[in-house]
């Protein structure tokens, strides 16, 4: 999955990383990540090859040995195709 945070008068080459959803749901998922995200902070996830994506909330963080797991919550509640990804 690719994800960018989403943050207001940003340019459409804003920073973004190829992740490894290492749990995703409907409702959530968990990812690690090295981009400058904080709680609260909203984030679009998509398929590396494009085409869907998702905005999610960041509801947990937790860095361990310079490495950090990143919980999000999917805004608009169900993705459904996270499943499927």
């Amino acid at each position: 999955m690719r994800v960018a945070p989403v943050r207001a008068g940003s340019s459409p080459a804003r920073v973004q990383e190829s992740v490894l959803v290492e749990y995703g749901s409907e409702e959530y998922a968990i990812f690690l990540s090295t981009l400058p995200l904080e709680f609260a902070d909203r984030v679009r996830i998509s398929g590396n090859g494009g085409g869907r994506s998702a905005e999610a909330t960041v509801i947990a963080l937790q860095y361990h040995e310079g490495r950090k797991a990143v919980a999000v919550r999917f805004v608009e509640g169900r993705c459904e195709w996270m499943r499927q990804s």
